[in-house]
């Protein structure tokens, strides 16, 4: 497990950006996390962030309404899901989640609300806020989300 404390929205993109760059190294077989934090925690700015080390250059929108944002890079594919206004976890099935599965990343916001339809967790990143910034807890649930934090 990694505690990280971030002063601001601008450090949380950064670190995101950090952990978007290692992205490509364990997502051969596909990556999966999920982020864990109340409303306004800073979950898509952390996505943002991870994109933005990827390369991606365009805007970034939070998938609220849409529940799922694919962002289609050279080196690798991220599918950002928002589940917060997610009726039923069967509704994933609609949205081509089970071809996505070991293709690219995923990155679930609100992941309890779609349980029992989600594929496992590599990286579990819980945020909270503090007084000054927020705190972000990085747990490994696998080999892979092992060695994505070893290189941080």
């Amino acid at each position: 497990m990694m505690q990280i404390r971030l002063d601001s929205e601008q450090q949380q993109q950064e670190f995101g950006a950090q952990l978007g760059a290692l992205l490509p190294t364990v997502a051969e077989q596909g990556f999966v996390i999920y982020l864990q934090g109340d409303l306004g925690a800073g979950k898509t700015t952390l996505v943002r962030g991870m994109l933005r080390g990827l390369g991606w250059q365009k805007a970034v929108k939070s998938p609220t309404y849409t529940i799922m944002e694919p962002y289609e890079l050279d080196i690798i594919s991220l599918y950002h899901f928002d589940l917060y206004r997610l009726a039923d976890p069967e509704e994933l099935d609609y949205l081509g989640l089970r071809d996505m599965i070991g293709h690219g990343v995923l990155v679930f916001e609100w992941p309890e609300r779609g349980a029992s339809g989600l594929p496992p967790a590599d990286l579990l990143i819980e945020i909270a806020h503090r007084q000054q910034g927020r705190e972000l807890n990085l747990l490994s649930c696998s080999a892979s989300g092992r060695s994505l934090l070893q290189q941080m």
